[in-house]
């Protein structure tokens, strides 16, 4: 599928990210990435917006990879979209049956009509040829919006009550029963997670995602508008990125708050690097996810890069690994995502055993929470994210969502699990009654 291709630079990058944000919101189809600049080894962009369906599926999780598969083949093109935790249901012989207040689809994708990649200082605008005389962008109107950067006032306050899905009482005992599977020997580690939610609710989508951007500037954030359903995304994980040959995976496991104090930060840093539990959470999923990338790697490809990093970001201390593999030329992009579905980070190990057990003591269907976000080129490259950190919003049932987990091993405590979910919970919770 040919594209046009215009080249332009902009003087202020932060500025035009939010006006060209708030330019898009008059299209039903939207999808923003947003590296914050986060330096890192395997970025391709600054920034990326893709706006105004072409093409696009849309469907349940029954053979949804296949028919993934026969549209990104089809296409060859970019295509943007997303992938739900449910999707699972296509990979193994599992099942969703719990709550679900958003009714997100399970996996959709689009091939956007337009097209922005902001790198550095530097745009660069693609349109669809076929489409050339209905694309009507005027960047000189695009620069003029006022947007104002500070779009929040901290001082306003949203009415409406956050509740639990799950109560702290209710919590421990679901994690003492999870740490009995351990103890006998059905898993070793399973991510149990929790949904906070708000009914007859309504908020600013936009202004609620800057918000939680600007308190959080992850390198994997994402604003998904699909008509009146809204992703409002500060992931700061990659789930799994394609260059060429070479497959990249980056899971995040241990977590510790900042501090003020630049001393006292740098420790919790350094005795969060240290954790024997955190590191064995993390050394634990690094095996799964060595396990997931030889299915479809060449043999003796599949490295460890990076061990148990701790990376600091404005919320929180997060331990990553990264693993890479390299696959043959004939291996198909959406094989490699099939085969290591859904990220071990957010399921647990033995995976199956873990989905099982997580799916029959959560409340909450995860849906997209847990899921991943992201495109391909035409080439068939492709970049994912994990759904974390995240608010979801259905306009039209007045539904507000976000949930969050912790990995549960043999070394867990239920009380110190409950207060690492509050601390992943704060940054949302904050912006949702905080933003106007």
């Amino acid at each position: 599928m040919q594209r046009t291709t215009k080249t332009f630079t902009v003087d202020n990058i932060a500025k035009f990210k939010a006006q060209i944000l708030l330019w898009a919101q008059q299209f039903e189809t939207v999808l923003w990435l947003d590296s914050n600049n986060y330096k890192q080894q395997y970025s391709s962009f600054d920034g990326c917006l893709a706006v105004e369906e072409f093409t696009s599926i849309k469907t349940d999780y029954f053979n949804a990879f296949e028919k993934l598969k026969e549209y990104q083949t089809i296409t060859k093109d970019y295509i943007f979209g997303y992938i739900s935790y449910d999707v699972k249901n296509d990979v193994e012989r599992l099942s969703s049956h719990n709550f679900d207040g958003l009714d997100f689809a399970d996996l959709y994708f689009f091939q956007p009509q337009k097209l922005f990649f902001i790198k550095d200082n530097t745009v660069e605008f693609q349109y669809l040829k076929m489409v050339d005389n209905e694309i009507d962008v005027d960047f000189e109107e695009i620069n003029k919006i006022d947007c104002h950067i500070e779009l929040v006032e901290v001082n306003s306050k949203n009415n409406f009550k956050i509740k639990l899905r799950i109560h702290k009482d209710e919590y421990h005992s679901k994690v003492n029963k999870v740490l009995e599977h351990i103890k006998r020997g059905d898993i070793y580690e399973a991510n149990f997670c929790q949904e906070f939610y708000a009914e007859n609710s309504t908020i600013n989508p936009l202004k609620v995602y800057n918000h939680l951007n600007e308190i959080s500037t992850p390198p994997f954030a994402t604003f998904l508008k699909m008509e009146h359903q809204y992703l409002l995304s500060a992931s700061p994980e990659r789930y799994l990125k394609k260059e060429g040959n070479k497959i990249i995976s980056q899971p995040i496991k241990g977590t510790a708050k900042r501090l003020i104090s630049k001393i006292d930060d740098a420790k919790i840093a350094s005795d969060l690097e240290r954790d024997i539990k955190e590191r064995s959470e993390n050394v634990m999923i690094v095996d799964l996810v060595r396990n997931d990338l030889s299915k479809t790697a060449k043999m003796g490809s599949v490295k460890v890069e990076e061990l148990c990093k701790v990376y600091s970001f404005k919320q929180v201390h997060q331990m990553i690994s990264t693993v890479v593999s390299e696959i043959d030329d004939k291996t198909h992009p959406i094989d490699v995502l099939q085969s290591t579905f859904p990220m071990g980070s957010m399921t647990g190990a033995p995976k199956v055993s873990a989905m099982k057990i997580i799916e029959n003591l959560e409340e909450t269907k995860r849906g997209l929470y847990s899921g991943t976000v992201g495109y391909f080129t035409p080439n068939g490259d492709f970049d994912f994210n994990v759904v974390i950190r995240s608010i979801l919003y259905n306009d039209e049932k007045k539904y507000i969502s976000y949930s969050v987990g912790g990995a549960i091993t043999a070394k867990s405590i239920p009380e110190k699990e409950y207060e690492e979910c509050l601390l992943k919970a704060k940054a949302m919770k904050f912006v949702l009654l905080n933003s106007e």
